[in-house]
């Protein structure tokens, strides 16, 4: 397993949880965990650090960090302009199929609503898929550098029966404007969602 493969492997555990926020990523316990020498991990978490995902700090080393505030709101900020950018774009670009396959989504999340942790992966897969309509890579890249910050915050904004069932509907607004080929409508419609899910999270806090 390479340094590589290693970084993957801790972005996995991070969004999992397994490993968290405020947690050390200790290089020996590391490499014995995913049974290969130090070398392979010591990349793996430069790589990490290089993406904001690990801090050094006095007298603990290495570290999961947690957002402040400010940085939330700050993510929040740029996903609302990114995501409603996207948004738009794939109301001019979306093909058929694409446009059939984020409705498929929407439409199964309606019938999954009570369950979380479901719902959870699937509106992670409905930002990817929207984001990839797009069809700008150069756009497509810094949404994914965005969405790396997101796993560092706790729990998730769809942790209420009445946040879940809305922010299906407003996936359904977003697809809707997609399909009818409104890319003003798209990118209102997704920068309301983004700003409802920025509100929900400060809620939190």
């Amino acid at each position: 397993m390479n340094g590589s493969e290693i970084y993957h492997r801790l972005i996995g555990l991070i969004e999992e949880r397994t490993l968290k926020p405020g947690d050390r990523l200790r290089e020996a316990d590391l490499a014995e965990s995913f049974g290969v020498s130090r070398t392979p991990i010591r990349e793996g978490l430069k790589r990490l650090e290089a993406q904001g995902l690990a801090v050094h700090e006095p007298n603990r080393g290495m570290v999961i960090p947690t957002l402040d505030h400010n940085q939330i709101n700050e993510v929040y900020f740029m996903r609302e302009v990114l995501e409603g950018t996207a948004a738009g774009l794939a109301a001019k670009h979306a093909s058929k199929p694409e446009i059939e396959i984020l409705q498929d989504l929407v439409d199964a999340d309606r019938k999954r609503v009570t369950d979380t942790d479901s719902l959870v992966r699937s509106n992670r897969e409905f930002h990817r898929r929207l984001c990839l309509a797009s069809h700008n890579r150069y756009l497509v890249d810094q949404i994914e550098h965005l969405r790396l910050s997101l796993i560092l915050m706790a729990g998730t904004t769809l942790d209420t029966p009445e946040r879940r069932e809305t922010a299906v509907e407003e996936h359904a607004a977003i697809v809707t404007a997609i399909a009818d080929g409104s890319s003003d409508a798209a990118e209102a419609a997704a920068r309301l969602h983004i700003a409802h899910a920025h509100k929900t999270r400060l809620q939190q806090i």
